[in-house]
């Protein structure tokens, strides 16, 4: 049988992070909108997507007029 060192096994379970009832590696739990990378519990969800809050998620599904025209306003096309 193949057996994995040890040391192996616990550096894969520390990248290990669980957000949307999934199982993710740390630096695939990225915004689908802009690829920054996410923390568990840190960022939105939308159809089972992962998003950054902001801006990413606010400027997509948030009320309209988020920012109005001023330093934090975000469009996407």
């Amino acid at each position: 049988t193949h057996s994995v060192p040890r040391l192996t096994l616990l550096s894969v379970a520390a990248e290990k992070v669980t957000s949307l009832g999934k199982d993710w590696h740390r630096p695939c739990l990225r915004c689908e909108k802009c690829n920054k990378t996410l923390t568990s519990g840190g960022h939105a969800e939308h159809d089972g997507k992962p998003y950054c809050n902001h801006p990413c998620y606010a400027a997509l599904f948030g009320p309209k007029g988020f920012g109005r025209g001023g330093a934090e306003s975000h469009t996407f096309k």
